[in-house]
Order: structure tokens, then C-alpha cells, then sequence
């Protein structure tokens, strides 16, 4: 048998083994700061788990997920990866839930197996209850990026942690803010009628709605449900047609939200406002830049960033350097990734349990959202809320609260 410290093999860095061995040997009597670079050693990276809807239904929404986290991993490597590790870099480990949650949840399987360090998933609620669930076996550390169901939080998980704000506060908030518009207006709006998906997101949204609505003065006439995908809206724009509500309020996912819109504006259905909350097209500009005469004055309360903040500026006009559309599924993707990278920072550790405490305990505020200060109760982000948006002359504008606001309300609008 050959001896292997004799041979001649090459290695990957060009060199000789007997070569390699010597200098090493050579480097040893130098001391540390004398070591060659190539016989350093490398701080293990760090794995983030990215699970999204990539395919399927939501995909559009699924792909923007990715975008933004993958945009923060490269910004986090860019500036030095974990310092406190090293300089350890974040390494995406990628999965296509195709927007099933049993699906979402076999992944995180594969992924706690193949030795993953904290994951980010899953944009839909559904989604995320799966993927959260799965990891909590482990007690992986598990960012949620958008589902908005509080049945996400509220299950005493650990491992579990919301940075934005579900639909209890969105819808919260979504009432109060359409209360002020209202009265300001001299209360034009009196009945509403709601228009939702049929999954968790947009059945718990009609629910809360349609308890809160009456308190404000608002009668919910009818509640309407349907399929994802949903191809046609005529016979639901025909029911809303012969009610006539003042309100139309829609919460659905992208591409039922934009083809509602579209029926709605083709068949001339009239109503003093299009309120949405958390549209799913609403608060995008893809939407706004390819229906604009949809679009025009529809209102939305749903996740925006802060416009007057800088670095959410910066952010989105790098996301629009790379050929991005700048919606909320980027920027909170982006700061999920974030978020779990600044825990991980603060616990000098990829730990499962001292990387949890972190998050916790975190008080982190580089998000650029229109958001108070973060504390983090039972894994949900108490300084996280929404603001109202509207769509005015093809820009996006927030006009509520009024410290972020960038335009007035229009209401009620014309068609």
C-alpha cells in the first residue's frame, strides 16, 4: 500500500501534498498570525431554511417571498456574515411548499435533517401553521414572513415568531381607520359587502370584519366566499351588482384579487369605496402599473414599508436595481431574514435554544416599517401594525396613520 504522506497528489488549492504538509509545518513555529491563508479554517456556515409557495396558485407571491429573503442573506454575507460566529456566512437552503401545507411541513423535515440552523417561511397562513408546527419538533428557530392567522402565535410554540402583524391587529386597525374616513367624509358608507378567499387568511379576515363592521356604524350585508384559483367573477359581480353596497371589501391572494378588480371595473359595478384588507394586490405595483383604471382609488390596509424612512428607500430602490417589484412580500421576507440573523448575532451561537431567547428578547429596529418599538410577546411582534393605503394617479400612497402618511384620502371615490 502506497504511503500517503508521499504522495503527489494535488490538492485543491494547487499544491503538492508533501508541499502543503511542509509549509504548514513551517507556518506552525510562526504562530497564528503567520498562518497561511488556505490552512485557516473557516467558520461553519450558518443554514437558513427559505420554504415557499415557488409554484402553485401563489406562486407570484411565493417568488417575491424568496427575493427578499435572498436579497438579506447576500446584504448580511456583504457585510462580514455573523461577526460574532467568525464571520460565519448565511447559506439559503431553498424549498417549494407549491402552496400546500403538507408539502411546507415535508420540507422542513428534510431540512431539520440536513442539519438547518432557522427558517423562514411560509406567506400564507395555512402555510405557516404547518411549517412552524413541524419545526417546533426540533425546536428550530422559525421566522414567519407573512400568514397572518394568530392561530400561528397562540399556540404556546417556542421556536415561533412573527415580526409583522396578524390579521387580528390588521383588521383592528383596518375598522378604525375606515371609521375616520368615514366620519370625515359625513358617513357616505352605511352597508358593506365582503369578498374572500376560502382559505385561513381570508376566512379569519371576514370573520373579524364582519364582527367589528356593525360597531362602526358599517352593516355587512353578505359575506362571499370562493376558491383559490377562482377563474371568473361575473356571477359574484353580479351579486354584488343587485346589493349595492356602499363598500366592497376584498381579501384574496394576487391573482383573484386582480381579476375581481378587473370584472369589477368591466361591468361598471359602482361603490362609494374599494376598501381592501389585505389585498392581495392592492398595495402592489404590479398590479397598479398593469390595471391602472382598476386600480385607481382603491383603498387597502395591508403591510407597506415606511416612506419616510431612508433605509427603506435604499432598500427598495435596490430591490428595483435587481429588476424586483417592490412588495410587501420583498420587504417582509427581507426583514424575517433579518430579524433571525440579528438573534443569532446577539447569541454568538447557532444554538437552537440560545438563538429562541434571542428572538424573545429581541428589541431590533432596522426594518424600515411604520412600526413602534419591537417586543415580542408570545412570539408575536406587539410594535408591528399596518397602514392604510391608496392608489392615486398610479402611485401608492399611505394615508393613514397621519405621521407616515404621504397623500390625503380620497373618499368616496368615483368610478
Amino acid at each position: 500500500m502506497a504511503d500517503v504522506t508521499s504522495s503527489t497528489k494535488i490538492n485543491s488549492g494547487g499544491l503538492r501534498r508533501r508541499d502543503f504538509l511542509a509549509t504548514g509545518a513551517a507556518a506552525l513555529g510562526l504562530g497564528i498570525t503567520g498562518f497561511p491563508a488556505i490552512l485557516r479554517a473557516q467558520a461553519a456556515p450558518v443554514k437558513i431554511g427559505l420554504i415557499h409557495p415557488v409554484s402553485g396558485f401563489i406562486a407570484f407571491s411565493g417568488t417575491q417571498c424568496r427575493a427578499g429573503a435572498e436579497m438579506a442573506i447576500a446584504d448580511i454575507n456583504a457585510a462580514g456574515g455573523i461577526k460574532s460566529m467568525g464571520g460565519a456566512m448565511l447559506e439559503a437552503m431553498l424549498a417549494d411548499s407549491q402552496g400546500k401545507p403538507d408539502i411546507g411541513a415535508a420540507e422542513v423535515a428534510k431540512m431539520t435533517e440536513a442539519g438547518v440552523n432557522g427558517i423562514v417561511a411560509g406567506y400564507s397562513s395555512a402555510i405557516s401553521l404547518a411549517t412552524s408546527q413541524e419545526a417546533a419538533k426540533t425546536n428550530t428557530p422559525h421566522i414567519v414572513d407573512v400568514g397572518v392567522s394568530d392561530q400561528i402565535v397562540s399556540r404556546g410554540l417556542a421556536n415561533t415568531f412573527r415580526f409583522a402583524p396578524g390579521y387580528g391587529k390588521v383588521a383592528q386597525m383596518a375598522v378604525a381607520n375606515l371609521d375616520t374616513i368615514n366620519k370625515a367624509a359625513g358617513s357616505p358608507a352605511k352597508t358593506a359587502m365582503i369578498i374572500h378567499e376560502e382559505s385561513l387568511f381570508g376566512t379569519g379576515t371576514a370573520e373579524l370584519l364582519t364582527k367589528q363592521l356593525p360597531g362602526i356604524g358599517v352593516e355587512v350585508v353578505e359575506v362571499i366566499k370562493h376558491a383559490n384559483p377562482t377563474r371568473d367573477f361575473t356571477n359574484i359581480a353580479l351579486q354584488i351588482k343587485s346589493k349595492k353596497p356602499d363598500l366592497i371589501i376584498p381579501a384574496n391572494y394576487y391573482n383573484e384579487y386582480v381579476l375581481l378588480a378587473r370584472t369589477l371595473r368591466q361591468q361598471r359595478i359602482e361603490a362609494k369605496g374599494i376598501y381592501s384588507v389585505l389585498g392581495g394586490a392592492a398595495s402592489s405595483y404590479q398590479f397598479v402599473k398593469e390595471f391602472p383604471e382598476a386600480a385607481e382609488l382603491i383603498m387597502d390596509c395591508n403591510h407597506w414599508y415606511d416612506p419616510t424612512s431612508d433605509l427603506a428607500l435604499a432598500r427598495r430602490k435596490a430591490a428595483e436595481a435587481k429588476g424586483l417589484i417592490y412588495t410587501y412580500e420583498v420587504f417582509l421576507a427581507y426583514n424575517a431574514v433579518a430579524f433571525l440573523a440579528d438573534a443569532i448575532e446577539r447569541a454568538g451561537s447557532a444554538d437552537k435554544d440560545a438563538v429562541n431567547a434571542a428572538l424573545a428578547a429581541s428589541t431590533w429596529d432596522q426594518h424600515g416599517m411604520p412600526y413602534g418599538p419591537t417586543k415580542m410577546v408570545n412570539g408575536q411582534n406587539e410594535g408591528a401594525q399596518p397602514v392604510n393605503t391608496q392608489v392615486q394617479k398610479g402611485i401608492i400612497e399611505v394615508i393613514y396613520p397621519e405621521e407616515f402618511a404621504s397623500a390625503k384620502v380620497i373618499f368616496p371615490m368615483t368610478m
